[in-house]
């Protein structure tokens, strides 16, 4: 008889109810003994999977995706501080331009004088003004803004040299809300929204 089937015949004749009883292991078929030692080895194997292998993957997991972020900050530093240098350059040509901005907005005090070099200037283009109001100023969050409605008299020739005039003032003057009619003679009126701007000061809120 073969050695396997030895194995067979001890496991078909061994009473498994003497498992009940571990006090007589001493004597139980090697084949058994055997049996029950790969058995308790493979509920150990598994439960270690289950318990402490499936955690370890978790960790795993989480510490990937950990991984994968801090590569990409990396990444993101590493450029950084390879464009160290320029972005500095950039800075300082953005600071000076702000700076050229600010000095060609007006204080309170020049903003009269401001309003007279756009009178001159619809008057050095050929235009008449019929009416000049100064409205309330508008608080905005970093500036305040400062609109001058006019009603000037002229012909196209004479609006367009006006334009150009104020877009080469030394201070920054925008137009708006344009509204040019025929009069019966060969003149137009046009009424404009000039609006300039001035830096708020820090104690001036927002109403």
């Amino acid at each position: 008889m073969s050695l396997f089937s030895n194995i067979i015949s001890e496991l078909q004749g061994f009473d498994w109810n003497d498992l009940q009883d571990v006090d007589t292991i001493g004597i139980w078929p090697t084949p058994v003994k055997t049996l029950i030692i790969l058995l308790i080895f493979a509920a150990c194997m598994a439960g270690g999977y289950f318990f402490h292998v499936q955690n370890l993957q978790a960790e795993l997991q989480e510490v990937s995706r950990e991984e994968g972020t801090l590569r990409i900050e990396f990444e993101q530093k590493a450029f950084l501080a390879a464009n160290l240098e320029e972005y500095r350059a950039q800075t300082i040509q953005m600071e000076e331009s702000f700076a050229e901005l600010l000095r060609r907005l007006p204080s309170v005090t020049e903003v009269p004088g401001l309003v007279e070099d756009v009178t001159n200037t619809g008057l050095g283009s050929g235009l008449e003004f019929a009416n000049l109001v100064l409205p309330d100023e508008q608080i905005q969050e970093f500036y305040i803004e400062i609109p001058i409605n006019l009603e000037v008299v002229g012909d196209f020739h004479d609006f367009g040299t006006f334009v150009s005039g104020v877009a080469s003032l030394d201070r920054i003057v925008t137009l708006h809300d344009f509204y040019i009619r025929a009069r019966q003679d060969s003149f137009l009126d046009m009424s404009i929204v000039a609006r300039t701007y001035r830096y708020k000061d820090v104690d001036e809120v927002v109403e």
